[in-house]
């Protein structure tokens, strides 16, 4: 008789199966788990056979498990860099409550139309929403221009003007060398200032960190969020936010 109440033992079963069809050589792993459990020779090849009937049936179920793998990959990800992508560059480089009971962390780039058309949405959610914190790194990924609008962004986060640049600069136009010194100039950056520390180490390195964290959470464009334990890339719009934030206080 065929006990199959063990989780253990399904999942022993399944991993041997996968791994077989799938033309790689078993480790021994999943048969010592189901040796472990007390299930002999005969007993796990037909907890195989049962496995191999099921996901033939219901296929569907390698797709949603491969999803909850991923998310539970990303969540481990996130916890790992949380810290970093939370804490605003220079400390100002935020909008809202500085003390928000959720963070929302938006990667941006200023050559991208998406990420231009997002700032309304931004916009709408800290006006309704006091309890938000929005925190913005840069990621030029587009051209030369994103780079240097990005770097004049951490300037401006230095003379704790960040935001006001950030809006500033979306609403100017794409970035050319004269639309970001015209925004900075609107919103009374020390340009000196500005071009002295947008050619130090640190300034590059928050670019090169921001890239990093990007490829490691697997975004493929801009703009792209992550909240609480949830990371989303594209021009969401404010339900989409809105729901974002519900789920990470709901998580709480």
């Amino acid at each position: 008789m065929i006990m199959v109440g063990g989780g253990l033992a399904i999942a022993a079963a399944a991993a041997v199966w996968f791994i077989q069809t799938s033309g790689a050589p078993a480790s021994g792993k999943a048969t010592q788990a189901a040796m472990t459990a007390g299930i002999d020779v005969k007993e796990q090849a037909a907890i195989e056979a049962i496995v191999h009937d099921y996901i033939l049936k219901n296929p569907e179920i390698i797709p949603e498990a491969i999803e909850i793998l991923q998310n539970r990959q990303k969540t481990a990800a996130i916890d790992e860099i949380r810290s970093d992508i939370e804490a605003p560059f220079a400390g100002t480089a935020f909008a809202g409550n500085p003390n928000g009971d959720v963070i929302v962390v938006e990667y941006s780039d200023f050559a991208c139309p998406y990420c231009k058309q997002t700032t309304a949405d931004i916009g709408r959610v800290l006006k309704e929403d006091k309890k938000v914190k929005v925190v913005f790194r840069e990621l030029p990924i587009l051209s030369e221009a994103s780079n240097d609008a990005a770097l004049m962004a951490l300037a401006a986060a230095k003379q704790g003007k960040y935001f006001a640049f950030h809006e500033t600069m979306f609403a100017t136009g794409r970035p050319t060398p004269s639309t970001i010194e015209n925004a900075a100039k609107e919103v009374g950056i020390d340009l000196a200032a500005a071009r002295k520390f947008m050619a130090t180490p640190e300034a590059q390195k928050e670019l090169q960190n921001n890239i990093a964290i990007a490829r490691k959470l697997q975004f493929t464009g801009t703009p792209a969020f992550v909240v609480g334990n949830r990371t989303e890339v594209g021009a969401i719009g404010y339900d989409g936010l809105k729901e974002m934030i519900a789920a990470a206080r709901s998580s709480k």
